[in-house]
């Protein structure tokens, strides 16, 4: 159906409901205080060795840092002491998700959309893009592809900001996906977890989402600079609103999504105060319903088609400094998966996958339609910005295995229940990494008996036993149990989970 130009100008001004944002405040303020903040990193400068160590010891004990800890580190200018910031994020991330990686697909829906973001391939003033929105049943496509011959488990549905792709769309798109069944091998196979990235909804439309059985629902501030944040989001925009975005979470959350994810897109100002602002996010999810975000994701600007924008690389963040963010992140909050995605280069995911990171996507495509075309290549006219690793999933997984972390298709803390203030707990205290080996395992097994190129599964099989002896080792009592799974899932059951 089309959309006329004013029911989309009707559309955008009855979108924001300020409600919604005034009742979160506090004095009439929000809790990004940049005074503070950027007050809190400047007298950090320069940290003492001690004192770093002193922040390190602490965090070991898996607890949210405070501001002042988490800015002291930013401020390491020793490359000794960087590299032992990096060592404890890496056992963090061991002590709270083992050594588990969960991988996952994007599914754009289409490119439609209302803003006008100077960054984004996407604004609706950039002329050149090819806009489409994928029908019901070519999302059916998609995803029957992204199952039977990809593999994938868990998906991330991205939806544009517009008429076209609004609350009634997004129902119609997440029931077709959860209703894809493929036969492989004799088995049903079909996507067990939905996620979504969308723009920011009111309570109403949250509550219908929820509804539906998604995972994590995601959005990012992309900013929390204000300043910066109002240069690049024209104000006469929905996106232009600050607050509306800010407080996206605590709607969320209010909704009963308790998984949410936030991210900022670094690049867009100084990384430090991105860091730091999604430090402030984070606590104070803590402190409004007693948990924080399930996941943080670190984008970066990337190219895209037609953006005179990304030609101005002031706060461009190079490699040392990414993976300087990635372990900060993961040491500051411990409880957060850290999402990387498939913008950075296959060298630099190499490189920082085993710093902090928990999550990240394989044979990704970005086009709208992409999965089931033939051609893979790149379409800068269809994409919203340009990939640098579009890795299959059975190359990610291979070399995953190689170096010693298991590729995860859990979904079982979604079904469970271990959600919101249950997984976060279970996260600070490290009783949820038992959980996610042996989901791991399981679902391991399960992907490479079904998808598995006979090289990466002759890793896989490696790296399974392995696996299973540090599982016997840790929790003797779960084995057996774990095990007799196992055994289910080689005689041919799937989907069996803890």
């Amino acid at each position: 159906m089309e959309t006329t130009l004013t029911d989309t100008q009707s559309w955008i001004q009855e979108r924001i409901k300020q409600d919604e944002i005034v009742k979160y405040l506090r004095g009439g303020k929000d809790f990004i205080d940049e005074a503070v903040l950027q007050n809190t990193l400047r007298k950090t400068k320069n940290p003492d060795k001690i004192k770093v160590d002193a922040i390190l010891e602490k965090a070991l004990s898996l607890s949210t840092l405070e501001a002042e800890d988490t800015a002291t580190l930013l401020n390491v200018t020793d490359g000794e002491l960087w590299n032992k910031i990096f060592t404890v994020a890496a056992q963090i991330k061991r002590k709270v998700y083992d050594r588990r990686i969960v991988t996952f697909a994007p599914l754009y829906t289409g490119n439609m959309c209302v803003n006008d973001c100077l960054y984004c391939g996407f604004r609706c003033g950039n002329t050149v893009t090819e806009r489409r929105v994928l029908t019901i049943d070519e999302i059916k496509k998609e995803t029957e592809i992204l199952v039977g011959t990809i593999g994938h488990k868990r998906l991330i549905v991205v939806y544009g900001e517009h008429p076209q792709t609004d609350i009634e769309y997004m129902i119609n798109s997440i029931r077709a996906i959860y209703s894809v069944t493929v036969q492989k091998g004799g088995h049903d196979l079909y996507i067990r977890r939905v996620n979504v990235n969308a723009s920011p909804l009111p309570i109403e439309h949250l509550k219908e989402i929820k509804s539906l059985g998604i995972g994590v629902y995601q959005v990012f501030q992309e900013t929390y600079h204000k300043k910066t944040y109002t240069h690049i989001h024209p104000k006469e925009t929905i996106k232009g609103s600050y607050l509306w975005r800010l407080y996206c979470m605590h709607r969320a959350i209010e909704s009963g999504l308790e998984d949410v994810g936030i991210g900022a897109l670094f690049g867009l100002y100084d990384w430090k105060f991105e860091v730091m602002g999604l430090l402030y996010h984070a606590r104070e999810l803590e402190r409004v319903f007693g948990f924080g975000p399930h996941t943080i994701s670190i984008p970066r600007l990337e190219p895209a088609v037609n953006t005179p924008f990304l030609q101005d690389r002031k706060y461009h963040v190079h490699d040392e400094d990414f993976k300087k963010l990635v372990a900060v992140l993961r040491i500051s909050i411990p409880y957060a998966g850290l999402i990387l995605t498939a913008r950075e280069s296959a060298l630099l995911r190499r490189e920082v996958v085993g710093i902090g990171c928990t999550q990240m996507d394989a044979s990704t495509r970005i086009g709208i339609g992409a999965y089931s075309e033939t051609a893979c290549e790149q379409i800068s006219e269809r994409q919203q910005f340009m990939l640098g690793d579009t890795r299959s999933l059975d190359e990610i997984v291979g070399e995953l295995a190689d170096r010693g972390s298991i590729t995860s298709f859990c979904t079982a803390g979604y079904r469970c229940g271990r959600t919101g203030k249950h997984i976060m707990d279970s996260l600070k205290t490290g009783t949820e990494a038992m959980y996610c080996k042996m989901n791991a395992i399981l679902t391991f097994r399960e992907w490479l008996n079904d998808f598995a190129s006979p090289a990466t599964k002759q890793k896989g099989e490696l790296l399974l036993h392995k696996e299973i002896h540090d599982l016997k080792l840790k929790y003797p009592n779960e084995y057996d149990e774990c095990m007799g799974y196992y055994q289910q899932i080689m005689q041919g059951k799937r989907d069996i989970y803890f």
